[in-house]
């Protein structure tokens, strides 16, 4: 009989509805879901990996779990302030209709709408009466003062330190494939390398996901969290990331050039006697210079010093061979 508690890593197959109505307004699985008319073409069905007492499902679900045990089927009921809360009165809101009207709206009762607050942010409403020129809003949850019913089952617990990794990752971000993903744990540290994804999410989601599952791996324990790359390489411009991959580049094929000098075998110098009569054009010579100005700094070795002594050495072939015509 294997139980649950606070901290453990568990997947979970769940149902929720109203108590009131009957409404079924979540569920992990697919069928439910296109059944009760609340399926997401885009959504991630199965049990749903979370780790009990961190907050990744509903507050009394969660407080709930513990204690339950794996394998078994439960029916648990959620109070309101345990749930999406009371209704609260002042979240009720009342505006005119000329508000509405100089964005282009025609409210009616029950017509969803989005207010935006000066601080910026976005509030979700209902219209709850149209009269006298007034519209009133409610901002209340639409499952506000309801009470839930939640038919669960704990499918498993994970044990395993990188696959309850794992497991996180795959809550925080569904779309990524986990098995992929370079996990190394310690007693109290672990990093992460999503480098073998990276051309599979987008770097912004992933930068999201990071911030999440930070603070899921602190809940599980882990105290230093190291992640590749991290969410400011991440979150670079794209024109600034790549000029420090040209950079990185650079430098290595510096580095890489610098060896190849060092390393590179001492070649003899072929003696004066091997030309025919000792003579070069002085088309040779003025080529032979071009040449040794024209090498890089970063090759500067035996190379260079060789082709500086064979050009000054035929200069003096050239100057004797003048003074003797004469």
């Amino acid at each position: 009989m294997v139980k649950v508690e606070k901290g453990d890593v568990i997947r979970l197959r769940y149902t929720g509805r109203i108590k009131e109505t009957g409404e079924i307004f979540d569920t992990t699985e697919e069928e439910i879901a296109k059944k009760a008319d609340i399926y997401k073409e885009n959504g991630v069905y199965g049990p749903v990996p979370i780790a009990v007492g961190a907050g990744h499902v509903i507050k009394g679900l969660d407080e709930a779990l513990e204690g339950l045990e794996v394998g078994k089927k439960y029916e648990i009921e959620v109070p309101p302030e345990k749930g999406f809360g009371k209704r609260d009165p002042k979240l009720i809101k009342t505006f005119t209709l000329g508000q509405f009207r100089r964005q282009g709206i025609i409210p009616f009762p029950g017509m969803p709408v989005e207010i935006e607050t000066e601080s910026g942010r976005k509030l979700k409403g209902k219209v709850l009466t149209v009269s006298g020129g007034r519209v009133r809003v409610d901002f209340n949850h639409p499952y506000a003062g309801k009470h839930l019913i939640y038919e669960v089952e704990i499918v498993e617990k994970i044990e395993d330190p990188i696959e309850k990794v794992k497991a996180m990752i795959e809550l925080r971000l569904p779309k990524v494939d986990a098995n992929k993903v370079v996990i190394e744990v310690g007693e109290k540290d672990v990093v992460v390398d999503f480098t073998p994804v990276l051309d599979e999410v987008d770097r912004g989601t992933l930068a999201l996901g990071e911030i999440l599952l930070e603070s899921d791996l602190k809940f599980l324990g882990y105290e230093e969290i190291t992640f590749k790359p991290n969410v400011e390489e991440l979150l670079k411009p794209p024109e600034e990331a790549a000029g420090e991959n040209v950079e990185e580049s650079e430098e290595q094929e510096k580095t890489e050039g610098a060896e190849n000098v060092e390393t590179a075998p001492e070649e003899k110098e072929e003696p004066a006697g091997d030309k025919s009569e000792g003579e070069e054009p002085k088309e040779e010579a003025e080529k032979a210079e071009e040449k040794t100005e024209e090498k890089p700094k970063s090759n500067k070795g035996r190379k260079t010093r060789r082709t500086t002594t064979k050009k000054t050495t035929t200069k003096k072939k050239v100057a004797a061979e003048e003074k003797k015509d004469e």
